[in-house]
């Protein structure tokens, strides 16, 4: 397995059955040369007994020689001539068990012939019964000795050579060991180091980026199979990271085009939500969207359902001739303005389209048309005309952001008119207010006037002068009250109120109290709490004024107290010491004021009670819901926009 191009026969044999031929291999020749090595050994072994034996039997013959020569017994020759039969048996057949071997070839096999053959010429020489002749007993142990030595020294002959062969034999073992170990060191090398070197390489260069890293399999073993793999995870790397690039790419441009649409979508909403009129709203809208969609000119125009009529609300380098002819037009008339209560934004071919639709697109040399149906809760109020002087069509994402900001433009228009509508509520219901309020103080002031007017003249045509001078001192005292009233009312509804707290602008409406009436008028707050909306703020104003007016004008009081006690429920307590009433006999004139508070009151869903014994003074009680919220929107605008 090596890295190339080239094409290799591939091994169908596995990485463990290679390992396993090589180690049986060397086994065998290990063994075999074990084998061998233990045979020589053993048959050295044997030789050497031998020559131990054939020793002993030269022995034997010098012992035989010296008890035949002397007066020993005949029965120990012949017991030394039975051992020597046994030795010279016993070299002829071995013994396994010692063991003894005699290593015969033709050599020792002749001289063992002939220790054999001189042992029975001159084995009768020492059974005989006498001793024998001391020259010829000498002369025939000589032979035989000589004889022995010739065995012996054949013998010694044979086992130099099973020697020569031993050592031969553990040279070529350690030489094995050595070939062994190079073949082991040159196996693992090629079937297990040279792949692994090859896998790493490869796997280096995929981790620096290189996909078309590639491991060549020259064959079927367990490291064919893993480059197999290597090669297969490689391809799908690849293939992934050439797709993943593409999709990258692909969600690149995806994610800027709805960056751009979301900055244009914000950037025309925040333009919207400033804007303070339709006129102002519309030309802004059609300038922003001709610069986004790139067209050469836009019309945005509104659906008059009643006429059955387009008009139009403002353009965008649209040529005036076509403004002029088409300010008001026809439904169905054209093109533009021939909207289904179902459609959707649609892509118009001017040229093939019917010369007497476009006949005004034609001449201004637009070629393309693209409708924008404006539509608020399924409703539609209008449409938006790109024009273009070349082919145009529009992708998805296109389209999805021009209805988005034609819902966009439909709900800003819908709080303008909305926006416009509360205002004319709000001023309507003001007015009511400030009615009620007159007609509550001033009116009732200006119908006394009147019957004392009319006192007056029926006094002064019977001639009663003391009749009309009291007259004119009533006349006189109702001005006042009327001027006070006046007065009272500027002070109301001028009262700012500050967003943080409403502490100031208490302390304000006492300073102006005291100007007023010249009493002393102090103002306690504790606790703590939420501040109060700025709605409700004016609610509150309201009611404490029209207390301190009923003090004023009924009381009779020398000094006054306003106590705040803020809270989860905030409390607003305006105590004085003056003459105090019986709350079940409420004078007529004070129960207009008291409902003109209750009525303030439950607005903010406030509570107002009174406490009041006569000569004791009287207690006026505002107590605020946990989180007041103003029901109409009366209070803001006179915030806004206070009454001179």
């Amino acid at each position: 397995m090596k890295p190339g191009n080239h094409h290799v026969m591939a091994s169908t044999a596995s990485l463990s059955t290679k390992l396993v031929r090589i180690g049986a291999g060397l086994l065998l020749v290990a063994l075999a040369s074990i084998g061998l090595t233990l045979w020589v050994t053993w048959q050295l072994e044997g030789g050497a007994a031998a020559v131990n034996e054939a020793g002993r039997m030269r022995m034997q013959t010098w012992r035989i020689n010296s008890v035949a020569q002397s007066d020993q017994a005949p029965t120990e020759v012949a017991a030394l001539v039975q051992q020597f039969d046994q030795s010279l048996e016993l070299l002829r057949r071995g013994d396994a068990g010692r063991p003894l071997f005699v290593p015969w070839d033709e050599t020792v096999a002749t001289k063992f012939a002939t220790v054999e053959a001189l042992w029975q010429s001159q084995r009768p020489l020492w059974s005989q019964g006498s001793p024998p002749d001391p020259t010829q007993a000498l002369a025939a142990a000589d032979a035989f000795v000589d004889a022995i030595d010739a065995l012996v020294l054949a013998i010694e002959h044979q086992l130099s050579g099973l020697t020569a062969i031993l050592n031969l034999f553990q040279f070529l073992m350690m030489a094995l060991a050595i070939l062994g170990a190079v073949v082991m060191l040159y196996t693992g090398y090629m079937y297990v180091i040279n792949p692994l070197a090859h896998l790493r390489e490869s796997l280096r260069r995929l981790e620096s980026g290189d996909f078309k890293a590639r491991v060549e399999v020259d064959t079927l073993d367990e490291f064919g199979q893993v480059a197999g793999g290597f090669n297969r995870m490689a391809s799908t790397l690849q293939t992934m990271y050439a797709g993943l690039e593409s999709q990258v790419e692909a969600k690149t441009r995806h994610i800027e085009a709805q960056r751009a649409r979301l900055e244009t979508l914000y950037e025309v909403s925040a333009f919207m939500a400033q804007a303070g009129s339709i006129e102002e709203l519309s030309r802004g809208f059609s300038q922003r969207v001709r610069a986004v969609v790139k067209a050469d000119a836009v019309a945005v125009r509104w659906s008059d359902e009643a006429s059955q009529r387009y008009l139009m609300l403002a353009t965008d380098c649209f040529p005036q001739d076509m403004v002029e002819a088409e300010r008001s037009l026809l439904a169905g008339a054209c093109a533009c303005g021939n909207l289904q209560p179902d459609a959707r934004t649609r892509v118009i071919p001017i040229r093939s389209h019917d010369e007497l639709e476009v006949r005004h697109c034609v001449r201004a040399g637009f070629e393309t048309l693209v409708s924008v149906p404006v539509r608020l809760q399924q409703r539609l109020i209008g449409e938006i005309n790109l024009f273009y002087r070349s082919q145009t069509n529009l992708s998805a994402g296109e389209s999805e952001l021009l209805d988005a900001l034609a819902s966009h433009l439909a709900n800003a228009l819908e709080s303008l008119r909305a926006a416009a509508l509360e205002r004319e509520a709000a001023v309507g219901e003001e007015r009511a207010l400030i009615a009620r309020e007159l007609h509550d103080s001033i009116a009732q002031s200006l119908a006394f006037l009147k019957i004392q007017v009319q006192l007056l003249r029926t006094a002064a045509t019977k001639g009663q002068d003391a009749r009309v001078m009291s007259t004119l001192d009533e006349l006189d005292e109702g001005l006042r009250e009327s001027i006070n009233d006046v007065r009272e009312l500027l002070v109301h509804f001028r009262t700012r109120t500050n967003t943080d707290d409403i502490e100031r602008a208490l302390q304000e409406t006492l300073q102006k109290f005291q100007h007023q009436t010249g009493l002393p008028a102090k103002l306690h707050v504790e606790g703590h709490g939420l501040p109060l909306p700025a709605d409700v703020q004016v609610q509150v104003l309201h009611v404490l004024q029209e207390s301190l007016s009923n003090v004023r004008k009924h009381a009779g009081a020398r000094h006054i107290q306003l106590d705040v006690i803020k809270g989860a429920r905030w409390r607003f307590r305006v105590r004085d010491d003056g003459a105090g009433f019986d709350v079940l006999d409420t004078p007529d004139d004070s129960h207009v004021g008291l409902k003109i508070m209750r009525e303030r009151a439950a607005l903010i869903g406030a509570r107002v009670d009174v406490s009041s014994e006569p000569g004791d003074g009287t207690t006026v009680t505002l107590t605020l819901p946990p989180h007041p919220v103003a029901a109409s929107p009366i209070a803001a605008i006179t915030t806004e926009h206070p009454l001179p």
